[in-house]
């Protein structure tokens, strides 16, 4: 399988959705869907009625079709949920998931590759954030029984991943140590488990995708390499000017003037380092332009993953709404990104856009109230009895400190699952008709935009980015 020059990243909660990923698929390159939150993503589709009748579809090629009826009568609604009425939230996984949540998780991912992929003999990836380890280990199965050609993770340390797609290829079941909150060494290793026979009783031999870690250091790079579970076939370089989550800076963090973190050349990674490992790697982080392409490939990279270019393309997930709003900003110059060292409840530093009527404001972050009902970024931790219990910073302050986490941990937390959500127009409505408001997110290339909505436009297009980074000469490289 030939690697691409342009990898498009697998960004946010259903941004790059199988629209996006198909286009940049058409195009010769690797179009990435993202595998946060899917099942909640899928499970308020079918609660919208299906526009387009995309999910039905996709469930009519799921292999095990009784399973398909299972969750389409549990979320369905034909016509669509009523405007002001809330969505029925998926159950909240645990360690030892039941039935209910698995179906789900498996079909979600399914059906959000086999759409990517539909019509077309190119290569589709799929991004997850190794944070989010609850649902991972069906979500692998899910996208690997529609064919998916890659795995992209990043967001911590996935050494464990690439020895589950080898068994998960296998039918054999898998395990992945589940990251605990907790200074005791003592305490004992708890563990994610997953069957496939629970899915599909027959045995079936599936494609085992290539495996891309994301990381934004050569030594991490180098650990991935020498002590993962299975054979790792290539790096995402990704540097802080990046969108999303980016990597906390080496050593203790210290903060700008404005509240950033700052970030010195010893979190640069070394690329001569990299090249030592002999895999393919690709650079990210404002590598969103033929210059920074050309770059790119003098130092030795196979090419380059791009996300904030297609992020506000035509065929993204972001609400049209907020995508002419923030490009608005862009064609004023009056667009600014603000690398948050405490939004996400991961830990990790996330860049918003100043956007009204959004999170990124005070006076909406306030009015919020606190609330964690999807919990995709809790953290695991031993109760007193020896149980694993589950908090989120996010959540509300009592709660929090009531399971034993430190009360300095919530300063400024902001609930991004419900947020991001938001961001697709798939936002919850709660009592009284609060909607929750959304959080967008984008890198430091923002203002770079403009490159693309010149000439009296006001949307591009995914072959518009694709044709601007590699032109005529570049295309089928």
């Amino acid at each position: 399988m030939k690697n691409p020059i342009l990898i498009q990243g697998g960004m946010g909660v259903g941004v790059s959705n199988w629209r996006l990923a198909k286009a940049v698929s058409e195009e010769g390159q690797l179009g990435v869907v993202s595998g946060t939150l899917l099942d909640t993503v899928f499970a308020r589709r079918l609660q919208d009625g299906d526009p387009g009748g995309h999910m039905q579809r996709a469930c009519e090629q799921f292999p095990q079709r009784d399973l398909a009826d299972r969750v389409w009568k549990r979320y369905y609604i034909a016509g669509g949920k009523q405007a002001t009425a809330s969505y029925a939230n998926v159950p909240m996984i645990g360690v030892q998931p039941s039935d209910t949540s698995l179906e789900l998780i498996v079909l979600a991912n399914f059906a959000e590759v086999f759409l990517a992929k539909e019509g077309h003999q190119g290569l589709i990836g799929i991004n997850y954030l190794e944070k989010i380890q609850l649902p991972t280990l069906p979500s692998l199965y899910g996208a690997m029984l529609a064919g998916v050609d890659y795995v992209l993770m990043g967001a911590g340390i996935p050494k464990a991943i690439p020895g589950v797609l080898d068994l998960l290829s296998e039918h054999k079941e898998v395990s992945l140590k589940l990251n605990m909150q907790s200074d005791a060494a003592t305490e004992p290793t708890a563990y994610l488990r997953f069957n496939p026979s629970s899915i599909m009783p027959q045995a079936q031999a599936l494609k085992r995708p290539q495996f891309i870690a994301i990381v934004s250091s050569h030594t991490l790079a180098a650990n991935i390499a020498k002590k993962a579970s299975g054979k790792v076939n290539g790096f995402v370089i990704e540097n802080s000017s990046a969108g999303g989550h980016n990597a906390p800076p080496r050593g203790t963090m210290q903060l700008s003037q404005d509240g950033e973190p700052i970030y010195s050349a010893r979190d640069n990674a070394d690329l001569e380092e990299i090249k030592k490992l002999g895999l393919p790697f690709w650079l990210a982080g404002m590598y969103g332009s033929p210059a920074k392409l050309e770059e790119a490939l003098a130092l030795g990279a196979t090419g380059v993953q791009v996300g904030t270019p297609f992020a506000f393309c035509n065929e993204s997930g972001i609400t049209e709404e907020i995508k002419a709003n923030t490009l608005q900003k862009v064609l004023e110059q009056s667009v600014t990104i603000f690398t948050d060292p405490c939004a996400s409840a991961s830990g990790y530093p996330f860049k918003i856009i100043n956007l009204e009527d959004s999170l990124s404001e005070e006076t909406v972050y306030k009015a919020r109230e606190r609330v964690c009902d999807l919990g995709y970024l809790r953290s695991a931790y031993n109760r007193k009895d020896g149980s694993i219990a589950f908090r989120c910073p996010g959540e509300p302050e009592a709660d929090y400190e009531r399971k034993g986490g430190s009360i300095e941990d919530t300063v400024n937390r902001k609930c991004l699952c419900n947020a991001l959500l938001s961001n697709i127009g798939l936002g919850q409505v709660r009592s009284g008709g609060y909607v929750e408001p959304p959080l967008l997110t984008a890198g430091d290339h923002m203002p770079a935009l403009r490159e693309f909505i010149k000439d009296g436009q006001t949307s591009y297009s995914a072959r518009a980015v694709i044709e601007h980074l590699l032109g005529n000469d570049l295309q089928n490289v």
